[in-house]
């Protein structure tokens, strides 16, 4: 599974500048990645719809009132018509430099765009456009490379950090180093939503559904954001122009958000934390789970949380598995059992089926009737996808993965049938 990207601080990079005095001055060259910068003015002058382009590097998706939404990666926002899912058509494509993750409410779509969280207007996915932006919000982040040669020196004046260029960098050398941290872009379901009839373009009311890796969340009136192991609070009554509440602190390596209920669980590299979102103005941490280091996003349906720990990332950790956890009492999950998968991503819930991503493996169906024996249950498995990431809606399941994007009908358990799919192109 090619890494997938978060904007969110899960690495430090560290550069390294030697410090010498002017007359001792010298230089130095190698090959190595430089820097291709995005001024702050043209990133704040960039968003504008776009026509012909190709999938080719797809991310997170969500989906609302029949429109799917998926990351290109960096690169911006596609916008697919689903009203028909065995023949979905592209609308649109959107361009937002930087963008990785995104929320709807009503008829207005939230996304970070490097630095900034940018806010657009999808009543019309033909005329989608910029309505608001809260500059300097987020973390200096710079995209990963594809090879191992060294990156040079950042500087954070000259705008955002797009792509790297493999070149011969010739720099200056300088005594005394001083190391500085410039963090890096790294990888790693709301309400439940029934198709209808063709929709002309997005309501004004009620939230989309995100996936199980997404990092933005809407509940009532306040747009939530994982930020490293900040989460950030927003205002958004007034949708086009939210409002900062606060920051806190809610723990070291947040991967992934959940919201259901009145709870919120965050998926980090060492467990689950759940907290109670009730009153946003004073969140309450209820309890969490601890479990080896891994990647993990979970996802809750009544009193059974599903988590999946992967190993081979950033994450660390060697485990791959599908750890089952009893929240009834949700002061003190216990553990239910874990199943051992291939290296697993994200996955969904629609009554007693659970569907997995379970990486170069495919995808995954389990009836988890059973939490204590969900592994023998296995109902059907799809090996030649790279899957990322699923939506179940309605009885359609929407899965993101490395060759694009597939939509099942799975509203026949003993004959779950492919749909459709959108293939990436290749680059």
């Amino acid at each position: 599974m090619k890494a997938k990207i978060i904007p969110i601080v899960s690495i430090f990079s560290l550069f390294i500048v030697f410090l010498y005095s002017c007359e001792d001055t010298k230089f130095r060259e190698y090959k190595g990645n430089a820097p291709l910068y995005m001024s702050y003015e043209d990133l704040r002058a960039s968003v504008k719809e776009e026509q012909n382009v190709d999938l080719k590097n797809p991310g997170k998706m969500y989906f609302k009132d029949n429109f799917i939404f998926i990351i290109e990666e960096l690169k911006g926002i596609h916008v697919f018509d689903n009203s028909n899912p065995s023949s979905p058509s592209k609308k649109t494509f959107i361009k937002v430099p930087g963008v990785v993750d995104m929320a709807i409410s009503g008829n207005i779509l939230y996304a970070d765009s490097f630095i900034d969280l940018v806010i657009l207007d999808v009543k019309d996915v033909e005329n989608i456009k910029e309505v608001g932006r809260v500059k300097d919000v987020l973390p200096y982040t710079v995209p990963p490379v594809e090879n191992n040669f060294p990156q040079c020196n950042v500087d954070k004046e000259k705008g955002v950090v797009i792509e790297w260029e493999l070149t011969t960098i010739r720099e200056k050398v300088y005594d005394n180093p001083v190391v500085y941290p410039i963090f890096r872009i790294t990888t790693n379901m709301l309400d439940k939503a029934m198709y209808t009839a063709a929709s002309s373009g997005v309501s004004g009311s009620g939230v989309g559904i995100g996936g199980s890796m997404a990092r933005f969340g809407i509940k009532d009136n306040v747009l939530y954001l994982l930020d490293g192991s900040n989460l950030k609070l927003f205002d958004i009554s007034a949708k086009a122009s939210p409002a900062k509440l606060f920051d806190i602190n809610a723990g070291w390596g947040i991967e992934t958000m959940f919201l259901t209920g009145n709870n919120m669980f965050l998926g980090t590299t060492t467990g689950m934390i759940i907290y109670d979102i009730t009153n946003p103005q004073a969140l309450i941490r209820k309890s969490s789970y601890s479990h080896i280091r891994s990647c993990d996003p979970v996802v809750v349906d009544d009193t059974i949380a599903y988590i999946t720990l992967r190993s081979g990332t950033n994450c660390g950790g060697s485990v791959n598995t599908l750890d089952v956890i009893n929240i009834k009492n949700i002061s003190q999950p216990s553990l239910v059992r874990s199943y051992p998968l291939n290296n697993p991503y994200g996955l969904g819930k629609d009554g007693d089926l659970l569907f997995v991503c379970d990486g170069n493996a495919g995808l995954k169906v389990f009836d988890a009737s059973d939490p204590k024996n969900i592994s023998s249950h296995l109902l059907y498995t799809y090996p030649n996808i790279k899957a990322y990431d699923v939506i179940p809606v309605g009885t359609v399941l929407i899965l993101i993965g490395d060759n694009g994007m597939y939509q099942y009908d799975y509203s026949n358990i003993k004959n779950i049938s492919l749909l459709s799919s959108i293939l990436v192109v290749p680059k």
